[in-house]
C-alpha cells in the first residue's frame, strides 16, 4: 500500500458551509464522537459510531469502527465524517477511505465549527415527568 493512502492528503476536508450544502443534497453525516458527546447535541439525521472510546486507561480506538460503519453505510455512499474539532474525524475518514469508502469526506472544524456558525443542531429533549 502506498504511504500516501495513510496520510491526510488522501482525505478531502470540507468546511461546515460545504457540509451544510452536501447534507441538503443527500450526503449522510457520520458523527464519530462518543455516545455521551453525541447525546448532548448533534446534526439532524446523524449516524453515531464512536471512533475513540474514553476508558479508565485513556483513549482507545474502536477496533470495530470500519465494520460498524459497513453495517449502516455502503462503500458507494456519500458520507461526511465529523467529530468535535475535526481531528478524530480526519483519522476516521482515513480509515474509511483505506477500507474502500470512495466518497468519504472529513468535516473541518467539527461540531464546534458547526455551532460557531449557528447552524441547526438536534439537542436532547427533557423527559416528561
Amino acid at each position: 500500500m502506498s504511504p500516501t493512502l495513510w496520510s491526510s492528503e488522501a482525505v478531502e476536508t470540507v468546511d461546515v458551509h460545504a457540509v451544510k450544502r452536501l447534507m441538503s443534497s443527500g450526503h449522510r453525516y457520520l458523527d464519530v464522537r462518543t455516545v455521551d458527546e453525541f447525546n448532548k447535541g448533534h446534526l439532524k439525521n446523524a449516524i453515531n459510531i464512536p471512533y475513540i472510546f474514553f476508558t479508565p486507561q485513556g483513549r482507545e480506538k474502536n477496533p470495530k469502527f470500519v465494520e460498524q460503519v459497513s453495517l449502516v453505510c455502503n462503500k458507494d455512499d456519500h458520507i461526511v465524517v465529523g467529530c468535535q474539532s475535526g481531528m478524530r474525524s480526519l483519522k476516521a475518514t482515513m480509515d474509511l477511505v483505506n477500507a474502500g469508502f470512495k466518497h468519504a469526506k472529513n468535516m473541518g472544524g467539527g461540531y464546534a465549527a458547526w455551532l460557531e456558525n449557528g447552524f441547526v443542531v438536534k439537542k436532547p429533549q427533557e423527559e416528561p415527568k
